[in-house]
C-alpha cells in the first residue's frame, strides 16, 4: 500500500470487533428474570464457554484501557471472590444443567492476585457448575511481575493449561513512560516455571504505538522475546482514550507515534515474527505452525471474541464478573461495570447483568460476515447469506463506503465474494467495518485502525 492510503486509513476510530454488535450499542435494561429465561433456553446438549473477570493490579499501567482498579490488600479481592462465586451458583440454577466447558478465560486486571488457594476453590466451583475435562483449555492473563512460586504451583494444580503474559514492551525508556518497569528476567522466569509447573500453553501480549517506542525498540522487544520461544504473540496497538480512561492522561501526547509510524512499528514486528517462523494470523496474532490457532487458521476454523483470535467455536459465552461481557443465543449481556455495583447487585439479586443487545434484523448475519473477513480476510457472502434466506447481492450493494475501499485497493469483489488482498491486511477492519450496520449511530470511543 502507498503511504498515502496508509495515512488515509490508519488514523480512522474503528471497532476491533471482539463482538457485532459491538459494546458502545449495548443498551441498559437487562433484568435478572430475562436473563435467567435465556440462560434456561441454552441447549443442553451444546458445549460453552467461560469467562471470569478479576479487576485487581497492584499499580496501574498508564496504557491500560482495561476494567480494572488498584489495591494493595487482600480484603477486597476476598469480597469481590465471594460475589463471584455467589454469581456462578445463581447461573447454576438459572441453567438447570451442568454443560460442558470448552474453554475457560480468566482476565482482568491481574487475576493471579487472588491467593492460590482461591483459585483453587474457584475452580472447585466452576468444576460443580460445568463439565470439564482434559480437552477443556483454561487461559489465565498474568502480570510476572506479581507471580510466584505459590501462585504457579496453584495455577496447575487447577488445570490451567495456558498463560498469557503481560510484557508490551521491554525498552526502558517506554517502560517508565507507561509505568510499567518490567525486567526481561522476570518474564524469563515466569515462563521458565509456569512450564516446569505443567502450564506449557505460553503467549506474550506485546503493544505498539507506545510513547517514545521506535521501530528499532520493538525489534529488539520482539528479538529478546523469541529467546524465550513463546507459542503465541497477541501485538496489539495502543488505543489513546484518555477522555474515557482517565489514567492515560499520564502519558505524554508528544511521545505517541503518528499512524504511519505505527504502521511502520506493526509491520517491522511482523516480518520479525514471520522470519521466525511464526504464522501471522488475521489482525494481531501470530503463532508457531504447528500451533492450535495456526491449524485453525489454516483450515477456516478461526473464531473471534473478546479475547482476540481464539479456536472457540462455541456459540455461547457465561461472563462472570464486573463488566464481563456474555453471548447467548438471543443475543449480548453485560454486568455492571463498577466493582461496588457488581457486589451489590449480586447480593441483591444473584446477578449483576445491567445492559444487553439481543440479536435483530440482520445481526447474526452480518456478525458472521465480518467475523469471516477478520479471520480469514475473506467472505463469500452467497454460502453466507443462502441460511438466513437473505439477497447476497443486497447486502454488498449495502455496504458502506464499499466502493472507495476497492478503489485503494483495501478490497477486491467478485460476484459476492470479498477478499483483502495480503499488502491490505493490515487495515482489515476498514473492510469489516464496511458491513457493519451500526457504526456511527452511537456514541463510541474506538481505537485506531492501525
Amino acid at each position: 500500500m502507498t503511504p498515502e492510503i496508509v495515512s488515509r486509513y490508519a488514523d480512522r476510530p474503528l471497532p476491533r470487533y471482539t463482538s457485532y454488535p459491538t459494546a458502545p450499542h449495548f443498551a441498559p435494561g437487562m433484568t435478572p428474570e430475562r436473563y435467567a429465561h435465556w440462560l434456561a433456553e441454552l441447549p443442553p446438549t451444546e458445549p460453552v464457554s467461560v469467562y471470569l473477570h478479576v479487576p485487581f493490579c497492584r499499580s496501574m499501567c498508564w496504557y491500560c484501557g482495561c476494567h480494572t482498579t488498584v489495591t494493595a490488600r487482600e480484603e477486597p479481592i476476598t469480597r469481590y471472590l465471594e460475589s463471584l462465586l455467589g454469581e456462578i451458583a445463581w447461573v447454576r440454577d438459572a441453567m438447570g444443567q451442568t454443560p460442558a466447558v470448552r474453554h475457560i478465560h480468566f482476565g482482568g486486571g491481574t487475576p493471579s492476585l487472588m491467593q492460590p488457594r482461591q483459585f483453587v476453590a474457584l475452580m472447585d466451583r466452576l468444576r460443580e457448575t460445568f463439565r470439564i475435562d482434559a480437552a477443556s483449555e483454561v487461559a489465565i492473563e498474568l502480570d510476572p511481575r506479581t507471580l510466584d512460586a505459590a501462585m504457579i504451583d496453584a495455577l496447575a494444580r487447577g488445570g490451567v493449561t495456558r498463560a498469557s503474559l503481560g510484557v508490551q514492551s521491554f525498552d526502558p525508556a517506554v517502560q517508565r513512560a507507561i509505568n510499567r518497569i518490567q525486567s526481561f528476567e522476570q518474564t524469563a522466569e515466569a515462563a521458565r516455571h509456569l512450564r516446569a509447573a505443567g502450564v506449557t500453553g505460553i503467549n506474550f501480549d506485546l503493544i505498539y504505538g507506545l510513547p517514545h517506542q521506535t521501530v528499532d525498540s520493538c525489534a529488539e522487544t520482539v528479538a529478546q522475546s523469541l529467546t524465550l520461544l513463546p507459542d503465541r504473540f497477541a501485538v496489539f496497538g495502543y488505543a489513546h482514550v484518555p477522555s474515557f480512561k482517565i489514567h492515560q492522561r499520564k502519558i505524554e501526547e508528544a511521545a505517541l507515534p503518528d499512524g504511519a509510524a505505527r504502521h511502520a512499528q506493526a509491520e517491522a514486528i511482523a516480518e520479525l515474527l514471520q522470519d521466525a517462523g511464526y504464522v501471522r494470523i488475521g489482525l494481531d496474532h501470530y503463532a508457531r505452525p504447528d500451533d492450535d490457532l495456526a491449524r485453525a487458521f489454516r483450515e477456516g476454523r478461526l473464531h473471534r471474541n473478546f479475547q482476540g483470535y481464539t479456536t472457540d467455536a462455541c456459540p455461547t459465552l457465561i461472563g462472570f464478573g464486573a463488566s464481563s461481557i456474555g453471548r447467548l443465543p438471543q443475543g449480548y449481556v453485560q454486568n455492571s461495570v463498577l466493582i461496588g455495583e457488581y457486589q451489590k447487585r449480586v447480593g441483591a439479586h444473584g446477578t449483576a447483568v445491567a445492559k444487553a443487545c439481543g440479536f435483530q434484523g440482520q445481526d447474526k448475519l452480518r456478525a458472521t460476515i465480518i467475523e469471516r473477513i477478520m479471520c480469514d480476510y475473506r467472505a463469500d457472502l452467497g454460502t453466507l447469506c443462502l441460511p438466513y434466506g437473505v439477497d447476497a447481492s443486497a447486502v454488498m450493494g449495502s455496504a458502506a463506503g464499499l466502493g472507495e475501499i476497492v478503489h485503494d485497493g483495501l478490497a477486491a469483489v467478485s460476484g459476492n465474494v470479498i477478499e483483502v488482498p495480503e499488502a491490505a491486511r493490515p487495515l482489515v477492519r476498514v473492510v469489516a467495518a464496511a458491513f457493519d450496520e451500526y457504526l456511527g449511530k452511537a456514541p463510541a470511543r474506538h481505537s485506531r485502525a492501525i
